[in-house]
């Protein structure tokens, strides 16, 4: 202000200059510019795996990390708006965080993506393209899957739970599994409902035959009516 600059430029009593005069002349010169951004305070988790889809979880989102290091352990540098992926001291990608909130959300990089068309995203057409490749129960199941969530996003775990079990199984045995399910009262059908079935064989059990239809009985004893009338001795 005015009056800390006035004071500033009066001059000292017992030396030549002033205050303004030996800033300008002595402590300016020293100085450094500030840095652009601002500093910020950072958090750091250590030890995250990054999936198979090439992302790395952060609370209930991913994000994606070059897919050279997929199957890898990397470090996260978290601030109040961004995240950063870290392996050593080599920055791998950065991204925006996702709204506080938000759940099962991505943060894909195209840097971070296989060049060319060998990457295609687990969505929920794709899901139900597999589905439809296993059979019609296995579409009924997960279009019910998809259809329990608010968001299809939300049950796309649920559902690819339920189709890659076909790699450890079969699609037929899958299908079975998936055919008796929903001939039971579950309106939707989950991976915890068919791995039982597919474990203990129930999908395998041979169809139980029908009762055969008997001609009732014409003949037997028959007490007449004097044994209910007290006429039997």
């Amino acid at each position: 202000t005015e009056r800390v600059a006035t004071y500033n430029a009066e001059p000292f009593q017992k030396r030549p200059g002033s205050r303004t005069s030996v800033f300008t002349a002595e402590e300016r010169p020293l100085l450094t510019p500030l840095p652009q951004v601002a500093y910020e305070i950072s958090r750091w988790v250590y030890g995250r795996r990054v999936a198979r889809n090439g992302h790395v979880a952060w609370e209930k989102n991913h994000y994606s990390v070059p897919f050279a290091h997929i199957g890898t352990t990397i470090d996260l540098r978290i601030t109040d708006r961004m995240l950063e992926v870290y392996r050593g001291v080599e920055r791998l990608s950065s991204h925006l965080l996702l709204p506080a909130g938000s759940a099962n959300e991505y943060r894909t990089n195209d840097a971070d993506l296989p060049a060319g068309g060998r990457y295609q995203p687990w969505d929920a057409p794709r899901a139900r393209e597999w589905a439809g490749r296993i059979g019609p129960s296995a579409v009924v199941v997960v279009n019910r899957i998809f259809e329990s969530v608010p968001v299809e996003e939300q049950g796309l775990d649920a559902a690819l739970a339920v189709l890659r079990l076909a790699r450890r199984y079969s699609a037929e045995r899958v299908e079975a599994a998936c055919r008796i399910a929903l001939g039971g009262r579950i309106r939707s059908p989950r991976y915890a409902h068919l791995q039982p079935l597919l474990a203990t064989g129930q999908d395998q059990a041979p169809r139980l035959r029908p009762p055969r239809d008997e001609p009732a009985e014409l003949g037997g004893y028959v007490r007449g009516a004097d044994y209910y009338a007290g006429g039997a001795k």
